[in-house]
């Protein structure tokens, strides 16, 4: 899909998968549980098709509660979570994928996508979370599995104990500042969807004088130009925030297009994994 062709509803396909992904989500880390039902039900307001959250969030349920009440079909409604630690085997850690879908989406429910959070925790203990993934997606849990901050290696290692390769998505952090290319261009090169965690780098960069410029340019608000630098890219941006306007704002992305010199400008501020605020991935 070119540029200027994207619109809050695009979607992006999943390899080997007959559903696709939207190009834009609602993230709700550090979500407070008074204040994220009201957070995604804004974001469901303002077009929003895509909620992820995680285990570690502590907020699944709250999540699961706003799709209730938004009274969206669950069809048009994508969710993702995240499983951060293992059980002591593939069972437990099953049980724990299928404690969380619950939350999400109730008994006879499904999430749309869960991934690994992290690769910190060893090897057995990532073995172990995607078997109990490839699980899950047996027993119709969950519809796609992925990982997130997920190395080369760590990828390739899959194929050692799974069949179930290449995962379709792997969430990192990405922003102009830490543009992880080699992964990403793995990534690319093996169909494996890229989402972007903290496209909006916390506001940390709000005056920035590169990103001032050319969101003076464009009449936009930096945090606007940085989601529209994350879909130009072909990635998935996750923008996160519980202000109602911010919310609103950071999804109305769509009337304006960054031209090969903005694009260009903001691709030369990446400062490698130096850039990082949260975690830059390990790719050897």
């Amino acid at each position: 899909m070119s540029a200027n062709n994207l619109g809050i509803q695009s979607t992006l396909s999943l390899t080997k998968s007959k559903y696709k992904i939207p190009q834009i989500g609602f993230g709700v880390y550090q979500s407070p549980t008074d204040v994220c039902v009201n957070s995604c039900k804004k974001a469901f307001e303002a077009g929003y098709r895509h909620i992820d959250t995680a285990q570690y969030y502590a907020n699944e349920a709250q999540v699961g509660r706003a799709l209730a009440e938004s009274g969206l079909p669950r069809e048009e409604v994508y969710i993702t979570s995240k499983i951060l630690s293992a059980g002591a085997d593939v069972e437990s850690t099953y049980k724990k994928i299928a404690d969380s879908v619950e939350k999400l989406a109730g008994k006879d429910g499904y999430a749309d996508l869960f991934l690994i959070h992290s690769p910190n925790g060893g090897q057995e203990a990532r073995k172990l979370m995607w078997q109990a993934l490839e699980k899950a997606k047996q027993q119709h849990k969950v519809r796609e599995i992925g990982v997130s901050n997920y190395g080369i290696q760590h990828i390739d290692e899959i194929k050692t104990f799974s069949g179930e390769w290449p995962p379709v998505v792997n969430q990192i952090e990405l922003h102009p500042w830490c543009q992880q290319r080699e992964i990403v261009e793995y990534c690319k090169q093996n169909d494996i969807v890229v989402e972007a965690y903290c496209p909006l780098v916390r506001n940390q960069k709000s005056n920035d004088e590169t990103l001032l410029s050319i969101a003076k340019k464009h009449s936009k608000e930096p945090n606007q130009v940085l989601v529209r630098w994350s879909l130009q890219k072909g990635f998935v941006p996750l923008p996160k925030s519980d202000t109602p306007s911010r919310i609103v704002s950071n999804a109305d992305v769509y009337g304006f297009e960054l031209d090969k010199e903005d694009m260009a400008k903001l691709d030369r501020l990446d400062r490698g994994a130096n850039g990082a605020i949260v975690q830059a991935v390990s790719n050897a």
